[in-house]
């Protein structure tokens, strides 16, 4: 396999599927639509949607079918990073190389972006499950990207972080805050396109543990690359961490104990699918890439 070209297809996919399901209609409102799609068609890694579909093909269901789903939990990833880069929180100038939104279009419609994308992302899943045949199991997905993404998932983890800048914390807090504000939801996204899919409970155990994995390996390796990475490949700003004074896995263990943790992370990842399905070589790629991206 050619993981690149491979990871390629699947972007290009996750692109046109965006494009498919934005909505058409604009009247009065034109500006939000505008400036929903400026973040959400800026580029990116698309690796959440990606997931979602590749978790369904995993436990051999059809990945169309989670189709919907995949466009949605990339509206939520791009309206958290919206309100994340706003000047009351990370105050960000560039994201993914282009201006933030915020720059771009104001604070308060930036604000209002960010919850057309995640209000628009649950209509869209909602609209899809009332037209199944199986509306529970949609709804069970539903219910794990909401978890996911709310107060005990990825909305509780950015709590958490804010709370802790300028402090001194453990390594169970720093946990806590990567588990929750990253990896929760690539955990939600893997176990919607899982349920999706019919995954079994084993199957869906295991799935978990391969996205609490990379999830958690790949803000490590965020962690490492506000220190060492390229500010032209990453598209933002390096150093905003020790700038923002904010514990990380670096700081608290240092820069070579981190990519230990990263890439046993991942080893334990790639061990966990193959109990599901041995054919599984483009998740074993990804996470891979995951912890050896340079951006």
């Amino acid at each position: 396999m050619n993981f690149k070209e491979e990871l390629k297809n699947r972007v290009a996919n996750i692109e046109d599927l965006l494009n498919d399901y934005m909505p058409k209609v604009q009247g009065y409102q034109k500006t939000i639509f505008d400036s929903m799609n400026y973040s959400l068609k800026a580029g990116g890694k698309r690796l959440r949607p990606i997931l979602t579909l590749e978790a369904c093909k995993l436990v051999g269901g059809n990945e169309k079918d989670a189709y919907p789903f995949a466009v949605a939990i990339e509206m939520i990833h791009t309206y958290s990073l919206i309100h994340d880069d706003l000047p009351a929180l990370d105050n960000d100038d560039l994201r993914r190389g282009r201006k933030t939104n915020h720059k771009v279009y104001g604070e308060a419609m930036a604000i209002l972006a960010g919850d057309g994308l995640l209000n628009y992302a649950y209509e869209i899943m909602l609209r899809e499950s009332l037209s199944k045949g199986e509306p529970e199991k949609y709804l069970k997905a539903i219910n794990e990207i909401a978890k996911a993404s709310g107060i005990y998932g990825m909305i509780g983890g950015q709590v958490v972080d804010i709370e802790s800048e300028g402090k001194s914390i453990d390594m169970e807090k720093l946990d806590f805050i990567h588990m929750n504000k990253t990896a929760a939801i690539i955990i939600g996204c893997m176990r919607a396109g899982a349920i999706i899919g019919g995954a079994s409970e084993e199957e869906l155990e295991n799935v978990t543990k391969y996205a609490k994995n990379i999830g958690l390996s790949f803000q490590i390796v965020d962690d490492i690359l506000d220190i060492v990475g390229d500010e032209a490949k990453l598209g933002k700003k390096v150093g905003s961490d020790i700038d923002n004074e904010k514990s990380t896995y670096p700081s608290l263990i240092g820069l070579e104990k981190s990519k230990e943790t990263a890439n046993k992370l991942i080893a334990e990842a790639k061990m966990s699918i193959d109990y599901i399905n041995k054919d599984s070589e483009f998740l074993n790629n990804l996470a891979d890439y995951i912890v050896d991206r340079e951006y």
